[in-house]
């Protein structure tokens, strides 16, 4: 199960070449007002995830959200790994290997969650609105930088709310989470995201 959640991992940060742009109705703006409306919003949730690669590979485990910029995926044991956003970056650890690596929040397409007032416009392209059994799917990527990743938002419910997203990487390989058992509002310890505490990092056995 480590080996299959290491191949699907990478894909929740990984490149992608990004589908055109479309031109979009007066539907589908508002869905997507709605959805920048929401993601706005939210100042922070705690949630069960489960993770799904191309394979169907699956895995479980607790994600927090705190807007803007911080983030922390914990898989369920015995999956090692560990990934966190904070401080303008991505740290993606593996506990049982004791290795670590970092990226720019910046250069991720998760990174476009993490935004303080985000905007799905400008600096933002949604290429494509879809809407199926009650839910709406928003495909974006970053203005002039589709080599980033494409990120599809999936949103569903009354009142609207973020459900799934999914990142397809540069192989056409696309990686699911969708979220459950929701909590919304919460207050959590800063040293859940903050990997350059030395508390944290003595905690996971960093040097």
């Amino acid at each position: 199960m480590h080996r299959r959640t290491l191949l699907a991992m990478p894909a929740l940060l990984a490149a992608a070449p990004a589908a055109a742009q479309g031109t979009l109705t007066d539907r589908d703006r508002r869905d997507v007002a709605s959805a920048e409306a929401w993601l706005n919003d939210l100042r922070s949730l705690k949630a069960r995830f489960l993770q799904i690669a191309q394979n169907g590979a699956a895995v479980e485990g607790t994600a927090w959200i705190v807007r803007p910029g911080r983030m922390r995926f914990e898989y369920d044991p015995p999956e090692p790994l560990l990934l966190v956003a904070s401080h303008g970056q991505f740290f993606y650890f593996d506990k049982a290997l004791k290795q670590a690596t970092t990226l720019p929040l910046s250069a991720t397409p998760l990174g476009i969650l993490l935004r303080d007032n985000l905007r799905l416009s400008g600096e933002i392209t949604v290429s494509r609105v879809e809407r199926s059994g009650g839910l709406v799917r928003i495909t974006l990527f970053r203005t002039g930088q589709a080599a980033e990743g494409r990120l599809t938002l999936v949103f569903g419910g009354d009142p609207v709310e973020l459900k799934q997203w999914a990142v397809v990487d540069a192989q056409g390989q696309e990686t699911r989470v969708s979220l459950f058992q929701t909590e919304y509002g919460g207050r959590f310890p800063s040293l859940l995201f903050d990997f350059n505490d030395p508390r944290f990092r003595e905690e996971l056995g960093i040097q």
